[in-house]
Protein backbone atom coordinates (compact mmCIF):
# COMPACT_ATOMS: atom_id res chain seq x y z
CA UNK A 1 0.00 0.00 0.00
CA UNK A 2 1.59 3.27 -1.13
CA UNK A 3 0.97 6.29 1.09
CA UNK A 4 1.48 9.93 0.26
CA UNK A 5 1.71 13.10 2.34
CA UNK A 6 1.08 16.53 0.85
CA UNK A 7 2.65 19.49 2.68
CA UNK A 8 1.30 22.59 1.02
CA UNK A 9 4.00 24.94 2.31
CA UNK A 10 6.95 26.51 0.54
CA UNK A 11 9.12 27.48 3.51
CA UNK A 12 11.61 24.92 4.80
CA UNK A 13 10.76 25.77 8.41
CA UNK A 14 7.01 25.33 7.90
CA UNK A 15 7.65 21.90 6.36
CA UNK A 16 9.95 20.80 9.18
CA UNK A 17 7.36 21.93 11.71
CA UNK A 18 5.24 19.01 10.40
CA UNK A 19 7.98 16.39 10.76
CA UNK A 20 6.49 14.76 13.89
CA UNK A 21 3.19 14.10 12.10
CA UNK A 22 4.91 12.68 9.02
CA UNK A 23 6.81 10.31 11.31
CA UNK A 24 3.54 9.18 12.91
CA UNK A 25 2.05 8.39 9.51
CA UNK A 26 5.20 6.53 8.43
CA UNK A 27 5.14 4.62 11.71
CA UNK A 28 1.75 3.20 10.75
CA UNK A 29 2.10 2.82 6.98
CA UNK A 30 5.83 2.39 6.45
CA UNK A 31 8.07 4.74 4.43
CA UNK A 32 5.93 7.39 2.74
CA UNK A 33 6.15 9.56 -0.36
CA UNK A 34 6.21 13.22 0.61
CA UNK A 35 5.03 15.90 -1.82
CA UNK A 36 6.11 19.44 -0.93
CA UNK A 37 6.23 22.94 -2.37
CA UNK A 38 9.66 23.39 -0.75
CA UNK A 39 12.56 23.00 -3.23
CA UNK A 40 15.18 21.88 -0.70
CA UNK A 41 13.28 19.73 1.79
CA UNK A 42 14.79 16.61 0.22
CA UNK A 43 18.28 17.81 1.20
CA UNK A 44 17.24 18.36 4.81
CA UNK A 45 15.62 14.94 5.16
CA UNK A 46 17.96 12.85 3.04
CA UNK A 47 19.03 10.65 5.99
CA UNK A 48 15.49 9.96 7.21
CA UNK A 49 14.26 6.40 6.45
CA UNK A 50 10.63 7.41 7.05
CA UNK A 51 10.54 8.85 3.52
CA UNK A 52 10.60 6.64 0.46
CA UNK A 53 10.85 9.73 -1.74
CA UNK A 54 10.46 13.49 -1.45
CA UNK A 55 8.85 15.10 -4.46
CA UNK A 56 9.14 18.81 -5.16
CA UNK A 57 6.00 20.23 -6.77
CA UNK A 58 6.67 23.52 -8.56
CA UNK A 59 3.46 23.72 -10.62
CA UNK A 60 -0.24 22.80 -10.61
CA UNK A 61 -0.75 24.19 -7.11
CA UNK A 62 -1.82 27.82 -7.57
CA UNK A 63 -4.86 27.98 -9.85
CA UNK A 64 -8.13 26.15 -9.19
CA UNK A 65 -8.46 24.87 -12.74
CA UNK A 66 -5.02 23.27 -12.50
CA UNK A 67 -6.68 20.55 -10.45
CA UNK A 68 -7.00 18.35 -13.57
CA UNK A 69 -3.25 18.61 -14.20
CA UNK A 70 -2.67 18.01 -10.51
CA UNK A 71 -4.83 14.87 -10.60
CA UNK A 72 -2.78 13.49 -13.52
CA UNK A 73 0.36 14.26 -11.56
CA UNK A 74 -0.94 12.37 -8.51
CA UNK A 75 -2.07 9.38 -10.59
CA UNK A 76 1.55 8.60 -11.45
CA UNK A 77 2.29 7.61 -7.86
CA UNK A 78 -0.55 5.11 -7.50
CA UNK A 79 -1.32 6.19 -3.92
CA UNK A 80 -3.87 4.21 -1.97
CA UNK A 81 -3.91 6.85 0.78
CA UNK A 82 -2.94 10.50 0.94
CA UNK A 83 -2.75 12.92 3.87
CA UNK A 84 -3.23 16.58 2.91
CA UNK A 85 -1.98 19.02 5.56
CA UNK A 86 -4.00 21.98 4.34
CA UNK A 87 -7.70 22.92 3.98
CA UNK A 88 -7.58 22.98 0.19
CA UNK A 89 -10.59 22.05 -1.94
CA UNK A 90 -8.31 21.96 -4.99
CA UNK A 91 -5.97 19.39 -3.45
CA UNK A 92 -8.90 17.29 -2.26
CA UNK A 93 -10.61 17.27 -5.68
CA UNK A 94 -7.32 16.52 -7.43
CA UNK A 95 -6.82 13.52 -5.16
CA UNK A 96 -10.39 12.40 -5.80
CA UNK A 97 -9.98 12.65 -9.57
CA UNK A 98 -6.69 10.75 -9.28
CA UNK A 99 -8.64 7.81 -7.89
CA UNK A 100 -6.95 7.77 -4.50
CA UNK A 101 -9.03 5.53 -2.26
CA UNK A 102 -8.36 7.09 1.16
CA UNK A 103 -8.11 10.88 1.29
CA UNK A 104 -7.42 12.50 4.64
CA UNK A 105 -7.54 16.30 4.67
CA UNK A 106 -8.06 19.32 6.88
CA UNK A 107 -11.65 20.59 7.21
CA UNK A 108 -12.28 22.55 4.02
CA UNK A 109 -12.84 26.32 3.89
CA UNK A 110 -11.20 26.89 7.31
CA UNK A 111 -7.96 28.63 6.38
CA UNK A 112 -8.53 31.71 8.57
CA UNK A 113 -6.49 31.78 11.78
CA UNK A 114 -5.05 28.34 11.04
CA UNK A 115 -2.69 27.40 13.88
CA UNK A 116 -0.16 25.17 12.14
CA UNK A 117 0.70 23.08 15.20
CA UNK A 118 -2.78 22.64 16.68
CA UNK A 119 -4.33 21.92 13.27
CA UNK A 120 -1.67 19.35 12.34
CA UNK A 121 -1.83 17.61 15.72
CA UNK A 122 -5.62 17.31 15.69
CA UNK A 123 -5.66 16.19 12.04
CA UNK A 124 -3.09 13.46 12.69
CA UNK A 125 -4.90 12.20 15.78
CA UNK A 126 -8.23 11.97 13.96
CA UNK A 127 -6.78 10.48 10.78
CA UNK A 128 -4.72 7.81 12.54
CA UNK A 129 -7.16 7.31 15.42
CA UNK A 130 -4.50 7.98 18.04
CA UNK A 131 -4.43 10.06 21.21
CA UNK A 132 -2.02 12.78 22.24
CA UNK A 133 0.08 12.85 19.08
CA UNK A 134 3.52 14.32 19.85
CA UNK A 135 4.28 17.69 18.30
CA UNK A 136 8.03 17.12 18.07
CA UNK A 137 10.18 14.24 16.97
CA UNK A 138 13.79 13.21 16.52
CA UNK A 139 15.51 14.71 13.51
CA UNK A 140 17.29 11.79 11.84
CA UNK A 141 20.89 12.27 10.75
CA UNK A 142 23.78 10.05 9.70
CA UNK A 143 25.89 10.06 12.87
CA UNK A 144 28.97 8.68 11.11
CA UNK A 145 28.98 11.47 8.57
CA UNK A 146 28.14 14.05 11.23
CA UNK A 147 31.41 13.25 13.01
CA UNK A 148 33.29 14.58 9.99
CA UNK A 149 31.99 18.06 10.80
CA UNK A 150 33.46 18.21 14.29
CA UNK A 151 35.91 21.11 14.11
CA UNK A 152 37.32 21.50 17.63
CA UNK A 153 36.43 21.00 21.29
CA UNK A 154 35.02 24.48 21.85
CA UNK A 155 31.34 24.94 22.65
CA UNK A 156 29.64 25.62 19.32
CA UNK A 157 26.95 28.27 18.97
CA UNK A 158 25.01 28.51 15.73
CA UNK A 159 23.64 31.99 15.11
CA UNK A 160 20.67 32.19 12.76
CA UNK A 161 21.34 35.65 11.35
CA UNK A 162 19.24 35.01 8.25
CA UNK A 163 15.47 34.65 7.97
CA UNK A 164 12.62 34.61 5.48
CA UNK A 165 12.22 38.39 5.46
CA UNK A 166 13.77 41.65 6.73
CA UNK A 167 11.09 42.24 9.40
CA UNK A 168 12.06 39.04 11.23
CA UNK A 169 15.78 39.89 11.51
CA UNK A 170 17.43 40.95 14.75
CA UNK A 171 20.20 42.63 12.71
CA UNK A 172 23.86 41.82 12.17
CA UNK A 173 25.07 44.57 14.52
CA UNK A 174 23.22 42.93 17.40
CA UNK A 175 24.78 39.56 16.55
CA UNK A 176 28.20 41.19 16.34
CA UNK A 177 27.72 42.70 19.79
CA UNK A 178 26.50 39.34 21.14
CA UNK A 179 29.59 37.54 19.84
CA UNK A 180 31.90 40.15 21.39
CA UNK A 181 30.11 39.81 24.74
CA UNK A 182 30.31 36.02 24.63
CA UNK A 183 33.99 36.13 23.67
CA UNK A 184 34.63 38.13 26.86
CA UNK A 185 32.90 35.42 28.90
CA UNK A 186 34.54 32.27 27.55
CA UNK A 187 35.82 30.22 24.64
CA UNK A 188 33.26 29.57 21.90
CA UNK A 189 33.10 28.85 18.19
CA UNK A 190 30.36 30.52 16.14
CA UNK A 191 28.64 29.38 12.96
CA UNK A 192 26.72 32.11 11.13
CA UNK A 193 23.67 30.43 9.62
CA UNK A 194 22.68 32.46 6.57
CA UNK A 195 22.11 32.26 2.85
CA UNK A 196 24.09 33.84 -0.01
CA UNK A 197 22.02 37.03 0.26
CA UNK A 198 23.39 37.58 3.76
CA UNK A 199 27.03 36.82 2.94
CA UNK A 200 27.95 40.51 3.12
CA UNK A 201 26.54 40.85 6.65
CA UNK A 202 28.28 37.65 7.71
CA UNK A 203 31.59 38.97 6.38
CA UNK A 204 31.13 42.24 8.27
CA UNK A 205 30.67 40.29 11.49
CA UNK A 206 33.69 38.06 10.85
CA UNK A 207 35.93 41.00 9.91
CA UNK A 208 35.16 42.77 13.19
CA UNK A 209 35.86 39.78 15.45
CA UNK A 210 39.46 39.68 16.67
CA UNK A 211 39.36 35.97 17.44
CA UNK A 212 39.36 33.53 14.55
CA UNK A 213 36.33 31.73 15.96
CA UNK A 214 33.55 32.71 13.58
CA UNK A 215 32.57 31.02 10.33
CA UNK A 216 29.91 31.78 7.71
CA UNK A 217 27.72 29.00 6.32
CA UNK A 218 26.42 31.18 3.48
CA UNK A 219 28.06 29.07 0.77
CA UNK A 220 27.05 25.74 2.28
CA UNK A 221 24.32 23.50 0.93
CA UNK A 222 21.29 22.68 3.10
CA UNK A 223 22.47 19.06 3.24
CA UNK A 224 25.75 20.25 4.79
CA UNK A 225 24.19 22.85 7.08
CA UNK A 226 22.17 20.11 8.80
CA UNK A 227 25.45 18.57 10.00
CA UNK A 228 26.77 21.92 11.24
CA UNK A 229 23.61 22.35 13.30
CA UNK A 230 24.08 18.83 14.64
CA UNK A 231 27.66 19.61 15.68
CA UNK A 232 26.55 22.75 17.55
CA UNK A 233 25.47 22.94 21.18
CA UNK A 234 22.95 25.75 21.05
CA UNK A 235 20.95 27.78 18.50
CA UNK A 236 20.31 31.50 18.83
CA UNK A 237 18.64 33.38 16.03
CA UNK A 238 15.77 34.67 14.00
CA UNK A 239 12.75 32.57 13.16
CA UNK A 240 14.25 30.37 10.44
CA UNK A 241 14.54 26.72 9.48
CA UNK A 242 17.58 26.40 11.75
CA UNK A 243 15.61 26.42 14.97
CA UNK A 244 13.20 23.78 13.63
CA UNK A 245 16.17 21.51 13.01
CA UNK A 246 18.09 22.23 16.21
CA UNK A 247 15.08 21.91 18.52
CA UNK A 248 14.26 18.52 17.01
CA UNK A 249 17.89 17.53 17.51
CA UNK A 250 17.23 18.10 21.22
CA UNK A 251 19.33 21.27 21.40
CA UNK A 252 18.32 24.43 23.28
CA UNK A 253 17.03 26.77 20.61
CA UNK A 254 16.50 30.45 21.35
CA UNK A 255 14.23 32.15 18.82
CA UNK A 256 14.08 35.94 18.57
CA UNK A 257 10.48 36.73 17.64
CA UNK A 258 9.68 40.04 15.97
CA UNK A 259 7.27 39.25 13.17
CA UNK A 260 6.32 35.57 13.39
CA UNK A 261 3.24 33.90 14.92
CA UNK A 262 4.01 31.88 18.02
CA UNK A 263 2.88 28.67 16.28
CA UNK A 264 6.27 28.51 14.57
CA UNK A 265 7.95 28.08 17.97
CA UNK A 266 5.08 26.47 19.86
CA UNK A 267 5.72 22.76 19.64
CA UNK A 268 9.06 21.77 21.21
CA UNK A 269 10.30 21.88 24.79
CA UNK A 270 13.65 22.93 23.33
CA UNK A 271 12.22 26.11 21.80
CA UNK A 272 12.82 29.12 24.02
CA UNK A 273 11.39 32.39 22.80
CA UNK A 274 12.86 35.85 23.24
CA UNK A 275 10.36 38.64 22.64
CA UNK A 276 10.41 42.43 23.08
CA UNK A 277 9.54 43.72 26.56
CA UNK A 278 5.91 44.61 27.30
CA UNK A 279 4.71 42.62 24.28
CA UNK A 280 2.36 39.66 24.62
CA UNK A 281 3.36 36.61 22.61
CA UNK A 282 -0.19 36.19 21.29
CA UNK A 283 0.00 39.66 19.74
CA UNK A 284 3.04 38.86 17.61
CA UNK A 285 2.20 37.78 14.08
CA UNK A 286 3.08 38.42 10.45
CA UNK A 287 2.92 42.18 10.16
CA UNK A 288 3.87 43.05 13.75
CA UNK A 289 7.14 44.54 12.47
CA UNK A 290 8.50 45.09 15.99
CA UNK A 291 11.68 47.07 16.59
CA UNK A 292 14.59 44.57 16.58
CA UNK A 293 16.61 46.80 18.90
CA UNK A 294 13.92 46.50 21.57
CA UNK A 295 15.52 43.10 22.26
CA UNK A 296 18.90 43.96 23.75
CA UNK A 297 22.04 41.87 23.80
CA UNK A 298 21.77 41.82 27.59
CA UNK A 299 18.28 40.28 27.33
CA UNK A 300 19.62 37.51 25.10
CA UNK A 301 22.59 36.87 27.40
CA UNK A 302 20.28 36.62 30.38
CA UNK A 303 18.15 34.02 28.59
CA UNK A 304 21.05 31.83 27.49
CA UNK A 305 23.43 32.19 30.46
CA UNK A 306 22.61 28.84 32.09
CA UNK A 307 23.05 27.03 28.77
CA UNK A 308 26.55 28.31 27.98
Amino acid sequence: MKTGIFLSYRGLGANLLHLAYCHQIAKKFGPVSLITLCPNLDKALKDDPSFKEIIYLDKFHKKFFDLFKMSNFLKKFDFESIFIFYPSLRHYLSSKLAGIKNIYHYPLFKKKNLHLVKAAKKFTEISLDIENCPTETKFVINDLKAKQFKKNDLKKIILGISSSGPTTKWGYLNYLSLIKKLNSLGEFYFYLLCGPDDQNEANQIINQINKKNCESLASKDIAEIIYYIHSSDIFIGNDSFGHHVSSQMNKPSFIILLDSPKAYSDYSINQKRIIPPNIKIDNISHGSNLDPNSITVEMVLDKIKKFI
